[in-house]
């Protein structure tokens, strides 16, 4: 099978999570895209969406879904979304895309975080991916050095790229990370750092891996 079609494959099983009735979270990336055209086809059921971020907004709207503004939206029932890596603990690196920050809001407003990845993205230890890391623009230089300094790595600027928010990216390279909770807590606390790509201190409850044997079920 095509690393596409495991990730279809995720995204159909994710639509068993959907609860009728109810307003669905949806994240961004290759996988969550595929996602969204398999809720276009159950959108009769749903009460809307909350996008994490502008491309996912407009794919959503493409099909005819309804996408909410997450300050008028009291409750998600679920947030589903991919991964740039997964550990056995249901910790995850995302941001890969970009879309970190409005992701883990539209998350903190969701009772339930299942996150859809073909089999690749599963890794003994997070950090071989890169750590996404949204910076404000003027504190980027200082935070790199603070990255440096206290954790070791290589922070590096993702060139020509501004997030949704007006930001900027460092992603770091060569970290080893053992413990991604207590990372994501002291990364956060560097004035200048909005948040970082660790999805530990609130991790998937649920993952679906695409396999060539088919959709495996990892549960937190």
């Amino acid at each position: 099978m095509t690393q596409d079609e495991l990730k279809q494959a995720v995204a159909k099983a994710a639509i068993d999570y959907v609860v009728p009735e109810t307003i669905i979270g949806v994240g961004t990336g290759s996988t969550a895209n595929f996602f969204i055209d398999e809720l276009a086809k159950i959108k009769h059921t749903i009460e809307g969406t909350v996008a994490s971020s502008e491309a996912s907004a407009a794919r959503l709207k493409g099909h005819g879904i309804p996408v909410l503004d997450l300050n008028s939206v009291a409750e998600i029932s679920v947030y589903i979304d991919g991964a740039d890596e997964a550990d056995a603990g249901c910790h995850l690196v995302k941001g890969g895309g970009g879309a970190l920050t409005r992701e883990k809001i539209v998350l903190a407003v969701a009772k339930k975080f299942v996150c859809i990845a073909d089999e690749s993205k599963k890794v003994g230890v997070l950090g071989k991916f890169p750590l996404p890391i949204e910076v404000i623009p003027m504190a980027r230089s200082y935070v790199a050095r603070e990255i440096v300094k206290r954790f070791g790595g290589e922070p590096v600027l993702r060139d020509g790229f501004t997030t949704d928010n007006g930001n900027v990216i460092l992603d770091v390279h060569g970290l080893q990370i053992t413990d991604p909770v207590a990372l994501e807590n002291e990364l956060n606390g560097i004035v200048g750092v909005v948040t970082n790509g660790l999805f530990a201190a609130r991790k998937a409850d649920v993952i679906l891996y695409g396999t060539p044997t088919g959709v495996e079920k990892v549960e937190a």
